[in-house]
């Protein structure tokens, strides 16, 4: 039985939680965040308390890899790390918008065969860090920050319906107004949505070099220079 520690803190929440076989047995979660630099830790310890107090050994970390928020990656994946290497542990390295349209496809049955997915996270303006996969989270686009406008996604719309979810999505239904486009709301990274596919990885012995492993942060950070007193 493979039992996994899944971290991610690619967006304002942040979560932690413990699969075994592919069952959750334990989850922490702030969902108001930021909170990653303080709460992380402590969900993390929580975490592997859990498992060492009920005998249950670790397998493998997976940690959300991006894109999404610089600063939110940077530590989960330094938390991620730091305990591979601490229990001596493989690394498994999930895909911030591919596990993000787990939850749309375990809770819409209502979804056609021909549809496809949209998972966005805010990059802030009318900026998107989105991709796009057909059911079987085949990629049809490749993840991309992409500027919206009224003609974005436009030529795929035109064949298959769209159903687009996530932070980034919210300030984009007043500018992507075809017929074939559906949003659903409240749908966000979480640690227990990681589950299929960190289990996946770990049955393909899908790991990462944890010495070399980064965030994919898609865009350079740049830092904002602090306003000056008056």
């Amino acid at each position: 039985m493979s039992c996994i520690l899944n971290i991610e803190t690619s967006t304002s929440a942040c979560s932690v939680a413990l699969s075994q076989d592919g069952q959750n047995i334990f989850t922490k979660e702030d969902l108001k965040g930021p909170s990653h630099a303080t709460a992380l830790g402590v969900f993390v310890d929580e975490a592997l308390s859990f498992a060492d107090n009920h005998a249950i050994p670790l397998d493998a970390v997976a940690v959300s890899c991006g894109p999404g928020s610089y600063t939110g990656l940077r530590i989960g994946v330094s938390m991620a790390k730091g305990v591979c290497y601490g229990r001596n542990l493989p690394l498994i390295g999930i895909p911030t918008l591919k596990a993000l349209c787990v939850p749309v496809l375990l809770y819409h049955d209502e979804l056609p065969e021909n549809a496809l997915l949209c998972p966005m996270i805010d990059a802030r303006r009318m900026e998107v860090y989105a991709a796009v996969y057909d059911r079987s989270l085949k990629p049809i686009c490749d993840i991309a920050a992409n500027i919206i406008d009224e003609n974005s996604y436009k030529e795929i719309l035109d064949v298959h319906p769209i159903y687009f979810f996530g932070d980034g999505a919210d300030k984009c239904k007043d500018k992507i107004k075809h017929t074939n486009a559906h949003f659903i709301d409240d749908v966000q990274p979480l640690a227990k949505m990681m589950f299929p596919l960190a289990e996946k990885a770990m049955a393909e012995e899908n790991f990462e070099d944890v010495a070399y492993f980064e965030p994919f942060y898609l865009k350079e950070f740049v830092a904002s220079k602090p306003k000056k007193l008056l």
